[in-house]
């Protein structure tokens, strides 16, 4: 059961396909240190092997330089990546080149100048701050504010969960500008250089998928009025185009992690045996093999409709809800079978089982948890009625 790709999609997934099993998974316990960043001579590597595949810069538009690939195309990477350990999960895109939020193109000459192209070039990092304290999945509970004084902003607050904050040279920042508008229409994006007056690194914190990410606190900030992105309130509809992309990337990811537990798990099953016979043949061990079979096939057929029909313009928030909740739940449903039917090895960092299982863990949070998905499609499907 194949989502039905083109003939150029079938070669290019081969390709990818034949580049992750023959070049990553043999190697991919040894091209991390310890905390879980890809080591400088690997990260040149596959580098250099991305140009050579043509998926470097391959989520950069053509008039910049970039592949410009369809969103079927970025599915395909994403999954076969998802696949492996061999480059940090967060960072799949990594190796694809710099990472360029959408909202960026939005600049104008004179900013892109300053800011987009020394990303693409990379000369300059960013990040994206939203998530606050007491405002993860919910955008309405944001506290950090930007107060118009005349030809600039103040901005005051405290941002939080924020990957690459201590590496960027700017932040793209989101802020409550009118604050009895609040998500609708009430919140703007900021350019603001993180070696402005008032932005402090307050902390950072250690989590269980390795990632590292920072606290930021703006104490009376200032940024100009052209350091604004868009209109005043466009703020939160300019952070969902980047979140858009990203979410089908987590329902790829999600898939080719299944795809690889699923792969682990037969394999394991067939050759390990208990009490005299091989664990393929006990019926606890062959239902969670079924079952990952057949939600795999499921959620794989969700992800590439969702990123077909967006490519040919249909962009239709629920579904995109959907793909990533369940692909995503799905990841770690394999992963934490995957290491239930290896029982104590697969708690060990000599196999990516473990691995996985932490990384899968996270997705059900990150960049929407699950429970926001289900409340924001259920409130899809009610208003229907």
């Amino acid at each position: 059961m194949e989502y039905p790709l083109s003939e150029e999609h079938q070669l290019f997934r081969e390709t990818m396909k034949r580049f992750v099993d023959e070049e990553m998974i043999p190697v991919e316990m040894e091209t991390c240190d310890e905390d879980g960043e890809l080591k400088p001579d690997w990260k040149e590597k596959y580098h250099a092997r991305a140009k050579e595949l043509g998926i470097w810069k391959m989520e950069v538009p053509e008039e910049y330089g970039g592949v410009g690939a369809d969103l079927i195309s970025l599915c395909i990477v994403w999954e076969q990546l998802g696949r492996t350990v061999a480059v940090p999960t967060r960072g799949l895109g990594g190796i694809m080149g710099p990472q360029v939020r959408a909202p960026l193109y939005e600049l104008s000459d004179e900013l892109k100048e300053q800011y987009l192209f020394p990303v693409l070039n990379g000369e300059k990092r960013a990040c994206f701050a939203q998530s606050e304290p007491d405002a993860g999945g919910d955008p309405g509970g944001m506290r950090t504010t930007a107060e118009l004084k005349g030809d600039h902003y103040v901005i005051n607050g405290t941002k939080q969960w924020i990957t690459e904050a201590g590496n960027a040279d700017f932040a793209q920042l989101l802020a409550v500008t009118d604050k009895e508008k609040g998500s609708r229409g009430g919140i703007s994006m900021f350019l603001v250089d993180m070696d402005s007056p008032g932005v402090t690194i307050a902390g950072q914190f250690d989590t269980m998928m390795g990632d590292k990410p920072y606290i930021i606190h703006f104490d009376n900030v200032e940024v100009p009025v052209e350091k604004r992105i868009g209109e005043e309130g466009q703020g939160f509809s300019l952070g969902q185009r980047f979140l858009a992309n990203g979410r089908l990337k987590h329902g790829s990811r999600g898939v080719g992690t299944a795809q690889r537990c699923l792969d682990l798990m037969c394999e394991y099953a067939k050759q390990r045996e208990t009490f005299g016979e091989p664990l393929a043949n006990r019926q606890a061990v062959q239902w969670m093999i079924t079952d990952t079979y057949v939600e795999l096939q499921a959620a794989r057929l969700m992800v590439y409709n969702v990123a077909d029909r967006a490519a040919e313009g249909n962009v239709d928030r629920t579904d995109g809800f959907i793909q990533k909740m369940y692909a995503d739940e799905l990841g770690f449903r394999a992963a934490d079978r995957c290491l239930q039917i290896h029982g104590g090895i697969g708690l060990t960092e000599d196999l990516p089982i473990e691995n996985f299982w932490r990384q899968s863990r996270s997705f059900r949070i990150t960049e929407g948890p699950t429970e926001i998905m289900k409340m924001v499609i259920a409130r899809n499907i009610l208003r229907e009625y």
